[in-house]
């Protein structure tokens, strides 16, 4: 008999969802959806830093990482 799988304590946070391009009704609400997304990711950024501050081991080296372009 197997034992469940526990549900991670400290999941790894993840990006907000982007708005639809078309979700925005152009009468400039303030904040806007686009602005709201914006600080969403603002706040997952930071989350997403002290996350992986907590969890060294998940950070890829530096040289491992892709190149651009």
């Amino acid at each position: 008999m197997s034992t469940p799988d526990l549900p991670d304590p400290d999941p790894m946070p993840q990006p907000p969802e982007a708005p639809d391009l078309n979700a925005c009704c152009g009468s400039g609400c303030d904040p806007c959806i686009f602005d709201a997304h914006d600080m969403a990711m603002d706040e997952y950024r930071r989350a997403l830093q002290a996350w992986q501050a907590r969890h060294p081991e998940a950070n890829p080296e530096p040289n491992s990482l892709p190149k651009a372009g």
